[in-house]
């Protein structure tokens, strides 16, 4: 059997992991061959495919970002997509691919299975959105760096005693904000799932000022405020009809500086949150993944994703987890309260 891999979407730490698994495990017991198709979806449309062998994947499971390049594209908005991934596949004699991506990415490829392409997917993306899997990998990677950052950011806040808004990744959903946020010790969280109100925001500003400490607000990228609506330096769309976010860390820090008298500066961290070398447990997560992927391959069981279930790797009919985005739990975000303010 002669299987391809490629990587979708956005860059994250672990792919690398995800790639060597698969070859490794692949050629070792079951004899498969693999190509890689190069840039995700547009390596398939565009006939874009390398060897990928045991030789290609020495020396990849610290490295960040994939071998194999990646895009945001999507074959259904380009003319004869679908057919020219099929003709890619025959061109090359590939029987299954192995997808790694995240929510668009799987979009995709849940799609390409009802056409009746032959493929199992792998969830990928720092912002741990994707359903049916407990964590991604490349979520705690982008948390560790995130926290770090805000670590660092609190003695320079002290020190001038200014309020400072770290803008974090998180386009539908707050859980890099809530997660780092709470290890760094912010003084308020602020996430897609619950609009926030600006006025309560510059209530917490001011508490922190009387008793002469420095507030932190992490906001994750799509959050919004009540009375508003997102605030992005650029609304131009992807491919995947995304609005290509930025600018609520600058329009919140401006805000505060006007209600609360107060300087208020804005630190986003952007791609360093899913730049660099994996974290160990995304190095673990992913090597698992790509170790059951090719599994479920071999037993042909096409239309499936691996997930992450407690402490087990699990599949998942690729239709039931594409449908919609994981979102952080309401009490979830309730329970810490207590320490905004």
């Amino acid at each position: 059997m002669k299987v391809g891999v490629l990587t979708g979407g956005g860059d994250c730490p672990g792919l690398n992991a995800v790639i060597r698994s698969v070859v490794r495990k692949g050629v070792q017991e079951y004899a498969f061959d693999f190509v890689g198709l190069r840039d995700g979806w547009l390596g398939a449309l565009q006939g874009k495919v390398v060897p990928l062998g045991i030789p290609n994947v020495r020396g990849i499971l610290p490295r960040g970002g994939t071998i194999l390049g990646s895009s945001r594209t999507n074959p259904f908005k380009h003319e004869d997509g679908l057919q020219r991934v099929q003709d890619t596949l025959s061109e090359y004699d590939v029987d299954a691919l192995v997808v790694i991506g995240g929510e668009d990415t799987l979009g995709v490829a849940a799609e390409l299975s009802r056409q009746g392409i032959n493929l199992v997917g792998v969830p990928k993306t720092i912002d741990n959105d994707v359903p049916g899997t407990d964590y991604t990998f490349g979520f705690d990677t982008a948390v560790g760096i995130a926290t770090e950052a805000i670590d660092r950011l609190h003695t320079t806040a002290e020190s001038h005693m200014r309020a400072l808004v770290v803008e974090v990744m998180g386009r539908h959903s707050g859980w890099i904000a809530l997660h780092a946020g709470i290890a760094g010790g912010a003084n308020a969280i602020l996430i897609p799932e619950r609009p926030f109100d600006i006025d309560q925001v510059c209530d917490y500003v001011k508490s922190r000022f009387k008793i002469n400490y420095a507030p932190i607000v992490v906001v994750a990228e799509g959050a919004v405020p009540q009375e508003g609506q997102m605030r992005v330096k650029d609304e131009t769309l992807d491919e995947f009809g995304h609005v290509r976010l930025s600018g609520i860390g600058e329009w919140l820090a401006r805000e505060i500086t006007e209600r609360t008298g107060s300087d208020a500066r804005t630190t986003v961290l952007g791609h360093v949150q899913r730049g660099g070398t994996p974290s160990a447990f995304d190095r673990w997560l992913a090597t698992r993944f790509g170790l059951h992927a090719i599994e479920a391959v071999k037993d042909g069981d096409f239309g499936t994703m691996v997930a992450l279930r407690g402490t087990q790797i699990v599949r998942l009919p690729l239709a039931d987890v594409t449908a919609e985005t994981k979102k952080v739990d309401p009490s979830l975000y309730d329970e810490f309260e207590v320490f905004f303010g």
